[in-house]
């Protein structure tokens, strides 16, 4: 992943979480996320890559139990579906989220990196 991630301003941020695999949990949708966008920015092989890496942390899917709690959680910070879901997996494994999305920034257990353009 770091041949990939350091391709990215704040890619060294990220990488320290992103290596300790036995801590990792990914959110199913941002399994989703991450293939949109390097597939739209790179190939599909790099894609392909970065998802397979990702999955070496353990996936989490979006059973009712996280849905019912995003949809509090929209409806609370008014910030969209996908990361809704993904705030309410954080908040259920008391988990750290490391993000760029400023839809996240005030938000209790995140870790919060402004983009670097």
């Amino acid at each position: 992943m770091a041949g990939l991630v350091c391709r990215k301003k704040n890619a060294t941020k990220f990488e320290g979480a992103i290596l300790a695999t036995d801590e990792l949990i990914i959110p199913v949708v941002c399994l989703y996320e991450v293939f949109k966008v390097l597939l739209r920015e790179t190939s599909e092989t790099q894609a392909l890559m970065a998802v397979s890496i990702m999955q070496q942390g353990k996936v989490i899917d979006i059973d009712s139990e996280i849905a019912l709690n995003a949809a509090n959680i929209s409806s609370e910070y008014n910030i969209p579906m996908a990361d809704s879901m993904i705030y309410a997996i954080t908040k259920k494994y008391n988990a750290t989220l490391w993000t760029q999305d400023v839809d996240f920034k005030d938000l209790i257990g995140v870790k919060y990196f402004e983009k670097v353009v």
